[in-house]
């Protein structure tokens, strides 16, 4: 065992000693070692109800002859971080979660390990530090929120952010606006719609890292309960058959995933996620490699923002196995992937039905014969921007219009909520990029804002920052090069024309090559926003948008 670095031995009477305060057992410390990385913390929704999933796992581990161990970790809730400096400290936290959790897992030396996560964040960084420590590893998400009633309507946390642009048109009422913030974000759980963490929890299924089930089953379910004691137990039987992560996350099984997000129309912050974790199994995760995997892969699923459906109905209607199933039709996934379930991907979705073509589209009747994602490239993005094209509508796919250039997140919402921007431009926000921001901040305040107030067929937003899964429409984000670094978006000026062709997935300004030439041998560099603490040290060590935002010594 791993574990008998500190366990076994007279050298090791010192560790024994402290196991012993811990209160442990003789017959504790002769079992393998397994730790459980919790999530659990009071101020992220998704995350109140992990307390309940930790104790079943704990159970799981011990009923299957393991000796479980919990230590935490941290998550941002990017809805309360929205639209303030709080959204600086959210992707980052990606980084500080494999961090710490590789520093915790190594130090102590633990056997196997559960990991615990729900939203955002909190699912890619442990699914780096997974890749990193490389020990039997199963993961167990807390589940997605119910989808909240409004006036006979299902509703999510979208429709609530789209309700404030809507009021700001007067289009809602002040008690209106009261009736959708009372009743939107029903229960505990990850958002309720194809959000970052639903997206994230669906692919760890698909990546084999987590068991049928994952991304699916509702945070109040007991059946997630049942989920969270079959993962304790199943790391056990990962460890008696020294299954690792880095045996399930394979280059194929990264392009299953990839896969898989272009059907189920993940969000695109699923493309800042993807390449890092890509990147600590040694994967070259090149983005617009993307567009090649999307050509060939139908959209199936047309979950809220894109459309009227919901993480439950998903659930119902078979889950992401139903939506393997129905890529396996056609050939399109590699089935011979190992998982946490000790089976290959082809013997885990075997006999799994699609029950509900309303919600999983049949192979052969799609919403489109291209995926949800597409990376657009251009003289105004040479490395690539990427765009949630199944959540656009048809009007917009191909566009024309003058920018509107904002320096900020705020400044931009401030525009668009006080009427001054119209029908036909096109919203720029730089330099709020992995390195501008810095912490590459989430735009969804302005997109609500622009969908609530009737904008969304005729505005397009782009820039170096990112979007919440809960964004719609015409929103192009991780442009790169960033503003911070001399990018083309940074050498915009209000008023150039911007062309936007989403079936040609291109993205260009309407400008010549030498008057962009000469625009940048006039750019200079801007003072950082921030110089102290951790977010200075991340700008100095993060990559653009199109590499993933990785760190790197630089």
């Amino acid at each position: 065992m791993k574990s008998d670095a500190v366990k076994k031995g007279i050298q090791q009477a010192p560790h024994r000693s402290l196991f012993n305060a811990l209160g442990m057992t003789k017959e504790e410390l002769e079992r393998p070692l397994v730790g459980i990385v919790s999530s659990y913390n009071e101020i992220v929704p998704g995350h109140m109800n992990l307390d309940k999933i930790v104790s079943a796992v704990k159970q799981g581990v011990a009923m299957a002859g393991g000796t479980p161990i919990v230590f935490p970790a941290i998550a941002v809730c990017d809805g309360i971080a929205m639209g303030h400096i709080g959204m600086k400290y959210s992707l980052v936290t990606r980084d500080l979660i494999a961090d710490s959790t590789e520093a915790m897992a190594i130090a102590h030396q633990f056997d196997a390990l559960v990991m615990v996560p729900n939203c955002d964040k909190n699912v890619p960084g442990l699914l780096m530090a997974a890749a990193r420590i490389n020990v039997p590893t199963v993961f167990v998400s807390g589940g997605p929120m119910m989808a909240g009633h409004v006036q006979g309507h299902k509703t999510s946390l979208s429709s609530m952010f789209e309700a404030v642009g809507a009021h700001s048109a007067g289009k809602m009422s002040d008690g209106e606006v009261q009736e959708y913030e009372d009743l939107a974000c029903p229960t505990c759980g990850s958002c309720s719609g194809m959000y970052t963490a639903n997206s994230m929890n669906c692919l760890t299924e698909v990546l084999g890292m987590g068991l049928k089930g994952n991304g699916t089953i509702p945070a109040v379910y007991s059946a997630r309960i049942r989920l969270a004691k079959e993962a304790g137990m199943k790391v056990m039987e990962m460890y008696e058959k020294d299954i690792r992560p880095l045996d399930i996350m394979t280059e194929d099984a990264i392009l299953n995933a990839l896969t898989v997000d272009m059907a189920l129309g993940c969000s695109t912050n699923s493309m800042l996620h993807l390449p890092a974790i890509a990147h600590e199994i040694g994967m070259d995760f090149d983005i617009t490699f993307a567009n090649e995997i999307s050509e060939r892969t139908p959209n199936l699923c047309h979950l809220a923002p894109a459309g009227p459906t919901y993480m439950e109905d998903l659930n119902e209607a078979g889950g992401v196995y139903a939506v393997m199933n129905e890529l396996d039709k056609k050939g399109l996934l590699h089935t011979d992937c190992m998982t946490v379930t000790g089976r290959t991907v082809g013997e885990n979705i075997r006999g799994c039905e699609n029950k509900d073509p309303q919600v999983i589209r049949p192979i052969d009747n799609p919403y489109s014969e291209t995926g949800g994602l597409a990376v657009l490239t251009g003289n105004l993005a040479p490395d690539g921007s990427v765009v949630k094209r199944s959540a656009v509508v048809a009007e917009m796919m191909v566009h024309e219009g003058p920018a509107r250039i904002f320096e900020s997140d705020e400044e931009a919402c401030q525009a668009i909520l006080g009427g001054k921007i119209k029908s036909g431009d096109v919203v720029v926000i730089r330099y709020e990029g992995p390195k501008g921001g810095p912490g590459m901040r989430e735009m969804l305040n302005p997109t609500s804002a622009i969908a609530g107030m009737g904008l969304g067929e005729s505005v397009a937003l782009i820039t170096d920052g990112r979007f919440s899964g809960a964004s719609r429409g015409a929103s192009i984000g991780h442009v790169s090069p960033e503003a911070a670094v001399g990018g083309p978006i940074a050498l915009l000026e209000e008023g150039d024309i911007i062309q936007i062709d989403i079936p040609a997935l291109k993205l260009d300004v309407k400008l010549s090559e030498e008057e962009l030439a000469a625009r940048k041998a006039k750019w200079q560099p801007r003072q950082p926003k921030v110089t102290t603490g951790y977010l200075a040290r991340y700008a100095s060590m993060v990559t653009s948008g199109n590499r993933g935002a990785i760190l790197e010594i630089q």
